[in-house]
């Protein structure tokens, strides 16, 4: 399908003014999401908070990071958001007797078992945004977040970061997972981007020792990425298979991972210095194939637009259901590999998918995005009811037109 109106054409003033206005209605809509304490409700279909749900230490993260962008953009009561977020992280949400983060915490104030990799990547994250977005609680959050992320969850002799403890930080369990890495990935070159000294530049090279990881095990794989793997190591491809729609732990590849982990290769290969220009330009090169692999598993295979949450080895839809980060993640690497390559047909696929975003997946009357569509692109709630965040949505509007080598939070910044 070849798209022609201006409206979805990257680098035309109508797609740049498309994008803003989506990006202010997302900062809208969000607005209601701390609690008294600081932690994130969860947000139903029209924003409002479901204080019956967990406040997730991830998600008060990811809003965090949103508002402070948000606030670093000019937006009014964002900052004043980007300050409550942050005293959630360093009051309620944080184990102040064993360290670290809780998983988050019940509607009664209970304390939700284990401490996750995934949510301490994210508190990196946030602390990184909150501090350019000059909350000076931010700084000590970062310093605090770094300490236990490198005492408890990186391995430096095998360049990759175990998943899951118990509250106490005395039982490690033994699955290993990818999606931690990735976050951890992202989180990692936000440091950089952040404390732009050696020991920001440690965390950009940790970052490519995982990538490297990711690519071998994707290249043995036809790349599809192994989601899965046991406490060596070893892929477990058969994981959850009778789950398949596991919410962070689907069986099978899934094929919005492949495109996130595309636009994180790129970002890191640009910004690594000790590189040379065949060096990046191979990496690049993995990362194209990545995303050429996800696109050709995943987008609209069955029958209607969208792309499928996961498939089996050989790129078999499993979960047909179309998740709405994986479309914010094709519209973000579209965007940066049409940059790096300069080839055409990825910007045709970024008009696509901003065509399929404004027809199908914005929610046009409530505000935000359907973050659950079936096969026929019908609202469902099974695996993501509601709408509980912002950040995969709201960085799809800027990460089209920010710089390609930079984290996301940064290229904010330094471009304000």
């Amino acid at each position: 399908m070849k798209i022609t109106e201006k409206k979805y054409l990257i680098d035309t003033n109508e797609n740049k003014d498309f994008l803003n206005s989506c990006a202010v209605a997302l900062l809208d809509f969000g607005r209601r999401f701390p609690s008294p304490g600081g932690g994130s409700y969860y947000l139903g279909d029209d924003g409002t908070p479901w204080k019956d749900r967990n406040r997730e230490t991830w998600i008060t993260c990811r809003m965090a990071h949103v508002y402070s962008m948000g606030a670093m953009m000019g937006n009014p009561g964002c900052k004043e958001l980007v300050e409550a977020a942050v005293k959630g992280l360093t009051g309620e949400l944080k184990d102040k007797e064993n360290g670290g983060w809780y998983a988050g915490l019940t509607k009664d104030g209970k304390i939700v078992p284990t401490k996750q990799c995934y949510a301490h990547a994210f508190v990196i994250l946030a602390s990184t945004s909150a501090i350019m977005a000059g909350i000076p609680a931010a700084v000590k959050l970062l310093e605090d977040a770094l300490d236990i992320y490198d005492d408890k969850f990186w391995n430096e002799e095998s360049g990759l970061s175990c998943d899951t403890w118990n509250t106490e930080f005395t039982e490690l369990d033994d699955y290993r997972g990818v999606n931690a890495n990735m976050h951890t990935v992202e989180a990692f070159l936000a440091v950089a981007d952040t404390l732009t000294d050696e020991r920001g530049h440690g965390y950009r090279v940790r970052a490519g020792r995982i990538i490297d990881h990711v690519i071998e095990w994707s290249k043995n794989n036809e790349y599809r990425i192994p989601e899965h793997f046991t406490s060596d190591w070893k892929p477990d491809l058969d994981r959850n298979k009778e789950t398949p729609d596991d919410p962070f732990k689907p069986y099978g590849a899934t094929p919005g991972h492949g495109i996130e982990w595309a636009r994180l290769i790129s970002q890191w290969s640009v910004s690594m210095e000790e590189l040379d220009d065949k060096e990046k330009e191979k990496y690049i090169e993995y990362a194209c194939r990545l995303y050429d692999r996800a696109i050709l598993d995943g987008w609209n295979v069955d029958g209607a637009e969208g792309i499928v949450y996961t498939t089996d080895w050989e790129g078999k839809p499993v979960v047909h259901d179309r998740m709405h980060w994986t479309l914010a993640e094709a519209i973000n690497t579209s965007a940066v590999l049409y940059r790096l390559t300069g080839k055409e047909k990825y910007a045709e696929d970024y008009a696509v998918f901003m065509n399929y975003l404004d027809s199908t997946v914005l929610d046009h009357s409530c505000g935000s995005w359907f973050h659950q569509l079936d096969e026929n692109n019908k609202l469902k709630g099974t695996v993501w009811p509601g709408k509980s965040d912002l950040y995969h949505a709201f960085q799809a509007m800027l990460i089209p037109y920010s710089k390609v080598g930079m984290s996301i939070a940064r290229s904010i910044h330094d471009a304000c």
